[in-house]
Parts: structure tokens; C-alpha cells; sequence
């Protein structure tokens, strides 16, 4: 039957459609509210990479992750659930298909890599790490005053993929010298660089552990260059999250210090606070960094 004759009769034709009757809406409404069940029973996943340069197993590193994913958790209304991404590589593939909601990264370097590729947004910095520092161990008390002779020397790093590695490499490359200007060799963790220097291996050295650099000058090693402070431990949030999650979930990260609950949660996490971060100084770190 064509459209003028299905009109003709009073039948619907493919340009006018009968509306669905309330029977007819029920169907579609269950679905729909299947669908909303199902997406909230789900929940959000936090992926934590906590550095590859520090011993540190996953389940302690969760352990320490849970009462913040429980207090977003009860904040948010829904299951918040933590997945350790223990190799940086895998943390940039999970980055890379947004395969997780959160993100707390302690390298630098990963999270401009995937803010600037607009995956994620910065949403919060963890008070105590905005000023992360590499230090350049060695065993003459001057500070490099001329980088040119610099060139040639023997330097040990932490691993290459580390951001105290991304770090000493912006540092040279700020100086004029690229990797080939030095001769660098690695080591996976940072206590072990200064054995690299105290017994001759290398004549340099390039940490930020605090601790390490404390025992190198407590048992007479000096320091002889520093680097410009880096935050290092930031958490960002999915860019497929609707905006009214990603503000909650802002607004709960630094609101944490400010009750007993929270205090409670960011205990375990080892962590005093997490505060606001600077979009501008994030700009200008990632092209220092060479991100």
C-alpha cells in the first residue's frame, strides 16, 4: 500500500508514526534501566603505577589504595575498584585505550604523556612530592660550574623509563649536552647509584631518593647539581567521564586531609594530602621534560 493510500485508509505511513503506548514504553523503560543498574554496579577502576625504582609488591601497593577507593567509593555512590598496573608500559597501554577510569601515577612523565594526548586531565597532586629533585651525587665538593666539561664523564641513572631518568635527561639537554655527549649507564634501582660512584664506576650519579642522598652526604658524599622541581605523583581522571564525576572525584581527593575519615584513609596510603594542581606549570614541565 502506498504512503497516499495508507492515508487515505488512516494507517500510519513511514512518514508519520503512531505513538507507543504505555505498554509499549514499559519494554523500552526496564531496558533502559537494566542498562543504568548495570553501568553503576560496575563502577569506576583506579589504575595505580607507584614507580619502578622503589621495591614495593602489588598487593601492598594496593593495600595502601583501598580506604581512598573506598572513600571515593561512598563519595561517588558507586563500586570503585583498584587495578595495579605495575610496568609503565602497561600503564601506557591501559592509558592509551582508557582502559581505566583513574589514574595515580608517581612518574611524571606518564601522566604528561597522556594529558597531553587529551586522555586524561589532571585532577589532583599529592602534597609533600611537587618538588622533586635529581641530584647529581659525586665525590668533588664544586658544583659543575662549566657543563661543557661535563662532556665525556661517566653518569649512572636509575632506570631509563623513570622519571629521575627523564629528568637528568632534560637536565643535559638544558646544558647543551645530549646523551651522546655522556657516558651513561643504568641501574633498575635508585640505592644502587651511589655504589656506582663510590667505588669508581662511574663519577657521577643522578637520584632524587631523599633518603639516598641523606646517607650519601651523612657518610661524606657531596652533590654537585640540581635539578628544577617536578610534581611526580598526580592523580588524573578519564576524559570519558562526565564532568560532574570528574568534580567529585576532584572535590573528595582534597577534601581528604580535611576530615578524621579521611585522615584515616590517606594514613594508609602514606600520604599527608593530595592539592591543586597548576595547569600552567604542567604546560611548561612537559616541554622541559621533551614529553
Amino acid at each position: 500500500m502506498h504512503d497516499s493510500q495508507a492515508a487515505a485508509h488512516g494507517a500510519p505511513t513511514s512518514r508519520t508514526r503512531m505513538p507507543l503506548s504505555s505498554a509499549g514504553r514499559l519494554p523500552l523503560l526496564a531496558a533502559l534501566l537494566l542498562a543504568s543498574a548495570a553501568t553503576s554496579a560496575q563502577g569506576l577502576v583506579i589504575g595505580v603505577t607507584e614507580g619502578v625504582t622503589y621495591r614495593a609488591t602489588d598487593p601492598e601497593i594496593e593495600a595502601k589504595f583501598a580506604p581512598i577507593a573506598d572513600a571515593l567509593a561512598k563519595s561517588l555512590k558507586q563500586p570503585v575498584t583498584i587495578k595495579v598496573l605495575s610496568t609503565y608500559n602497561t600503564s601506557r597501554s591501559a592509558m592509551q585505550a582508557q582502559q581505566v577510569d583513574l589514574v595515580f601515577l608517581h612518574p611524571a612523565h606518564l601522566a604528561f604523556e597522556s594529558t597531553k594526548a587529551g586522555r586524561y586531565k589532571t585532577v589532583a597532586w599529592t602534597a609533600g612530592y611537587t618538588d622533586y629533585k635529581v641530584s647529581f651525587l659525586c665525590k668533588d665538593a664544586q658544583p659543575i660550574a662549566n657543563w661543557k666539561e661535563f662532556a665525556g664523564k661517566s653518569l649512572v641513572t636509575p632506570d631509563p623509563d623513570s622519571i629521575t631518568s627523564v629528568i637528568t635527561r632534560a637536565m643535559l639537554r638544558e646544558q647543551g649536552l645530549g646523551e651522546g655527549n655522556v657516558k651513561l649507564s643504568t641501574t633498575r634501582y635508585q640505592d644502587a647509584v651511589p655504589f656506582y660512584v663510590q667505588n669508581g664506576f662511574t663519577a657521577y650519579g643522578a637520584t632524587a631518593s631523599a633518603g639516598v642522598i641523606k646517607a650519601w652526604k651523612g657518610g661524606g658524599g657531596k652533590t654537585c647539581a640540581e635539578s628544577r622541581p617536578v610534581p611526580i605523583k598526580q592523580w588524573l581522571a578519564s576524559t570519558k567521564l562526565d564532568a560532574n564525576t570528574t568534580a567529585q572525584v576532584r572535590e573528595t581527593l582534597l577534601e581528604l586531609s580535611s576530615t578524621d575519615a579521611g585522615k584515616k584513609a590517606l594514613a594508609a596510603s602514606g600520604y599527608s594530602a593530595f592539592i591543586a594542581p597548576s595547569a600552567e606549570l604542567e604546560k611548561t614541565l612537559t616541554a622541559w621534560l621533551g614529553v
